[in-house]
């Protein structure tokens, strides 16, 4: 009796601290998780999971945490010292409720102190989150992702307790409709850039807090990067359907892994993948890139979302089990065997396992192929969703710990949560660790380290001292002796990518590495120079002799990619070079690339642009390139003549197939389009051809140069006759610009239609159809992507009776007062309706009112910049004076300062907009380009715009120059409400010189200054 006493107690003296456990673990101020999954499956104990896991011999997996210590473990991290890190997101909900804001998500620290595979400490440190997908460490403190948000919560001392409240480095990601696309994935790259993804469903608008939205950068599915001391955002790549996994491999290429429409995509900045649906922002890319694995894992026979009702069945097992991945890693660490090295792995999340890749290179870049499947469990619950390599070189894998539908639409069940360890053999225990507190010299061997987690984790901390000021110079020079002498390339690139970061690498050494003997040095010289910024006259002309000489098809492609980071006038000489490769003309990725980066120069310099097609060795360039020139045939007839002279020049069969291919495309959906003046006696020629593919094209573009297609199958075309969007898009217009009002019904009916409804919304602006107001708003709600809600915004303020609707529907909040912008305001307010303006002034109370001079000089411009004295603007004298007054600061097609924003994608082509920002620019302007005042201690007084700025230092574009301020010498900062653009810059010109400078900031391309012939240059 007194035996059993004695275990009773024990027992309740465990239960009593596990209670006292779990209160710890949600603290009292945190919201406790409930689970709304219907428990359909038997929930495994920890220990009976990991019965159910199948791995290749001499591997063990372990628990090394589950619930209640990890609960939703949604991402992972780790530390300097070998910590996990481990994002918790409770917020995740059915597609009812979306995301419950009436839970918390957190951040909490796992720590296996006595290094037996089993974490033994656990500490909370944030637990104020919301819709937390993601989370990094770094640079004194703790990077996350919280939908609107990217946060960094600063740690600078390291005790595991935020500093102060986060900071709110960007915002702008959709954090409503786009639910399991929603951005995710931070990621140090070996750039030293933040690395992150985005997936289909809706378009984020990324920026800086008080960016204005025509100032942001447009984010769908893709890869994007963030620069954690310049605080550049860029977007990386961009296509796919829902990225949730990436990793860089040992020569430090990138990879990720996506769901539906194909798995394995490697990265190239400036690529455009294939997509699930949709387009991209460009209309113009034409085509897209395929995934870079030769197999799917599930039987395409099959449609992809079967598995949902059919689940595994026996072929889609055989193929990998499943569409749906989630998390993906490359194995660089030592711990399993050799084979696994650089081979990927990518949790499948309908198969209950691993899957494996391995990446070879083929062609110009890479491609994947199957490998049998790591892990597998019988565990209905496994969803796996992250793996990370640790110290040891053991994985971690992330198991959301669920059942039921793959979107969790059933119900959450957030009261479990699983981390696995992989293993080979068994481990020897390891010391506990602490990188930080090494010396440089030390961070620099670990360079070496078989173990790439210790590469990575000193790579970041010698990153962190350079900003912090330290001098590295003596880790330089053991960097570069390990550059120099070591004979392993992924062990010289290790020393190449810490010498930038820290930085030790010039342009002059970046350049020498040019020429170096390894493909992987040579792409690795090409990306630093080009993340310098904008290549320099020497570095380009260096990346046009390496063309000429260049035989790897890697370092070509990267080429190619640089193309998009150079000035369109100066792509060409190296884009010829690019296209005379032959020996890659058929590679699916090498001619796409060439064409990305020439595609945004094509409209600015057409004849160039034939002279490329003339020379070009790859089909596809040739083609694009006549289909881009032919869409501009209304504006620059002449381009399109050059291109038909060249059929009479060059009779080959192939040449001429893909020019003509691409000029019907170009043309399908159109009616009728002038003839070009050397198509009649060409056309004579084609037509006696004996090739049949090229005498069809000739009859199909001699009718649209002739009598033009008629209306019924314009009709047949804009309703979706099998033709492609673009062609679709191009009838839709044709059929708008007609003022054919039998239009109005289809585009009414096209609001709700995902890729036409910003083309419909456009074309019934075109038309006074009483329905129309209604139908918008009514379908507002259905409008996913936020380019389509501002369209549709703007086409309800063009008209006094849909203005009223809009008024209306923004009382009644159908739509948020937010979607409206203060351009629209002003827009709203200049027609002069009283009515209008007392609703707007009760909807808006804060709306900062236009002077009544200001308004009198607005009416001005707008009475003297009718129609037709726009339309006789002399356009290069416009460009003149663009460059002459306004090119110092802004960019326009791709040529200018870049102080202000860049103009090329705002509303241009809308006279009040224009008008407005000229007349009082400070009216609306963005926080982030407002003018700043630093007082110096030697008593300067410096303006300008702050570009970048870190404990040190802070850094002002100044209209002349970008200046490097010590904050110790600033006395005094100052930010102005005024916008750094100067006020009545139109009152100095005369009538002539502002019809001609409004003119060509309302045209729809760039055109050539005065006095110049031929190109547009």
């Amino acid at each position: 009796m007194a035996h059993h006493a004695r275990v009773i107690c024990q027992l309740l003296t465990v239960i009593a601290s596990l209670f006292s456990f779990v209160a710890t673990t949600y603290g009292e101020d945190f919201p406790k998780p409930f689970d709304t999954q219907e428990l359909t499956e038997k929930f495994l104990s920890p220990t009976e999971a990991v019965s159910r896991i199948s791995l290749p011999e001499g591997f063990n997996v372990s628990v090394f945490a589950s619930e209640p210590n990890v609960n939703q473990p949604i991402a992972l991290a780790t530390d300097e010292r070998g910590r996990l890190w481990v994002a918790e997101c409770y917020t995740y909900a059915e597609r009812e409720t979306n995301y419950e804001t009436k839970l918390n998500d957190r951040i909490v620290i796992l720590e296996d102190s006595d290094g037996d595979g089993r974490f033994d400490k656990r500490t909370v440190f944030w637990d104020k989150a919301s819709k937390l997908t993601s989370i990094e460490i770094g640079f004194g403190g703790v990077w996350a992702l919280c939908a609107p948000d990217l946060l960094f919560i600063p740690d600078r001392n390291r005790d595991d307790v935020p500093d102060g409240k986060p900071v709110v480095v960007l915002n702008g990601w959709d954090d409503d409709v786009i639910r399991h696309n929603i951005v995710n994935g931070l990621r140090w790259g070996p750039d030293g850039w933040l690395y992150g993804r985005h997936g289909i469903t809706t378009i984020s608008l990324v920026g800086a807090p008080e960016t204005a939205p025509e100032h942001r950068t447009q984010v769908d599915c893709g890869i994007w990067r963030y620069h954690p001391t310049r605080k550049n955002f860029e977007i990386v790549s961009s296509g796919t359907t829902n990225p949730w996994g990436m990793d860089w491999d040992e020569h430090g290429q990138m990879f990720f892994i996506n769901t539906v429409i194909g798995h394995l995509w490697h990265v190239i900045p400036g690529a455009y993948y294939q997509r699930m649906f949709g387009e991209h922002f460009d209309s113009h890319v034409y085509q897209l890139l395929p995934q870079t694995a030769d197999h799917y894992h599930w039987d395409t026979k099959e449609a992809w979302h079967d598995i949902r009702k059919l689940g595994v069945t026996t072929t889609t097992d055989a193929a990998g089990s499943g569409h749906a991945h989630c998390g993906m890693m490359i194995y660089l660490g030592d711990n399993w065997p050799a084979k696994y090295r650089n081979q990927l792995l990518a949790c499948n999340f309908h198969g209950l396992r691993v899957n494996c890749d391995r990446l070879e290179r083929a062609g110009a870049t890479y491609v994947g192929k199957h490998e049998p499947d790591f892990l597998r469990t019988t565990d209905p619950w496994f969803r796996g969703i992250e793996l990370v390599s640790g110290s040891d070189g053991g994985v971690y894998i992330a198991d959301w710990s669920d059942i039921g539908e793959c979107h969790d639409n059933d119900g959450i069940h957030r009261s479990s949560g699983r981390i696995y360890k992989v293993t080979y053999g068994q481990p020897k225990p390891q010391p506990r660790i602490n990188l930080s507190e090494l010396s440089d010299d030390k961070l620099v061997a670990y360079q070496l380290h078989t173990n790439d987690w210790f590469a990575r984790q000193s790579r970041r901390l010698l990153h962190e001292r350079t900003i912090n000021g330290e001098d590295l110079t003596a880790a330089h020079r053991q960097l570069r002796e390990i550059f120099e002498s070591n004979e392993d390339v992924t062990r010289k690139l290790r020393a190449m990518w810490a010498l930038h970061l820290t930085e030790g690498t010039s342009e002059a050494w970046l350049l020498k590495q040019l020429h170096h003997a390894n493909e992987h040095v040579r792409t690795w010289a090409i990306k630093l120079l080009v993340d310098a910024g904008t290549p320099t006259n020497v570095t380009r002309q260096a990346f046009e002799q390496l063309a000429q000489r260049e035989k790897s098809g890697l370092v070509l492609s990267f080429l190619a990619s640089s193309l998009q980071q150079l000035p369109n006038g100066d792509r060409w000489e190296l884009a010829e070079t690019l296209a005379s490769k032959d020996q890659f003309s058929t590679d699916p990725v090498y001619p796409l690339m060439v064409w990305y980066g020439v595609e945004p120069a094509v409209a600015e310099y057409p004849t160039q642009a034939v002279s490329l097609a003339a020379t070009s060795e790859l089909p596809l360039v040739r083609e694009h390139i006549a289909r881009r020139i032919t869409s501009e045939i209304e504006r620059q007839p002449t381009a399109v003549d050059q291109l038909v002279a060249l059929l009479k020049v060059n009779r080959d069969v192939g040449f001429q197939r893909d020019v003509l291919a691409g000029m019907a495309i170009s043309l399908k959906g159109w009616r009728q389009a002038d003839v070009p003046a050397t198509w009649p006696t060409v056309a004579v020629k084609l037509a006696e051809s004996r090739d049949e593919q090229i005498q069809t094209l000739e009859r199909e573009l001699s009718l649209v140069f002739g009598d033009g297609r008629a209306m019924d199958e314009l009709q047949r075309i804009a309703n979706g006759d099998g033709s492609d969007l673009a062609a679709q898009r191009s009838a839709i217009h044709t059929l708008v610009e007609a003022r054919d009002e039998t239009i109005v019904p289809l585009l009414q009916k096209l609001l709700s239609d995902r890729d036409l409804g910003i083309d419909a919304i456009r074309g019934l602006a075109a038309f006074d159809d009483p329905k129309t107001p209604q139908l918008i708003i009514e379908n507002y709600g259905s409008f996913h992507r936020e380019p389509t809600r501002r369209e549709a915004v703007t086409t309800l303020t063009s008209r006094p009776a849909s203005i009223n609707a809009l008024l209306a529907a923004v009382s009644a909040a159908q739509i948020d007062r937010d979607q409206v912008s203060p351009f629209q305001l002003r827009q709203m307010q200049l027609l002069g309706n009283p009515d209008i303006n007392r609703e707007i002034d009760r909807l808006w109370p804060g709306l900062k009112a236009i002077s009544s001079e200001k308004l009198a000089r607005i009416s001005h411009f707008r009475g003297a910049l009718k129609p037709q004295v726009l339309a006789a603007a002399d356009l290069s004298a416009g460009r003149a004076l663009f460059n002459q007054n306004c090119g110092k600061c802004h960019r326009l097609f791709g040529t200018g300062g870049r102080i202000g924003p860049d103009l090329t994608g705002s509303q241009r082509n809308n006279l009040n907009y224009l008008l407005e920002n000229t007349v009082d620019p400070s009216a609306t302007v963005s926080k982030n380009y407002h003018l700043s005042i630093a007082l110096m201690e030697d008593g300067r007084v410096v303006l300008g715009i702050v570009s970048e700025e870190n404990e040190r230092t802070v850094t002002l574009q100044t209209i002349s120059e970008r200046l490097v301020l010590l904050r110790d010498e600033i006395e005094e900062l100052r930010v102005s409400n005024l916008s750094m653009m100067p006020e009545r810059q139109l009152d100095v010109m005369s009538s002539t010189q502002v019809r001609d400078l409004i003119g060509y900031l309302m045209a729809p391309g760039q055109v050539p200054l005065p006095g110049s012939s031929g190109p547009v240059e």
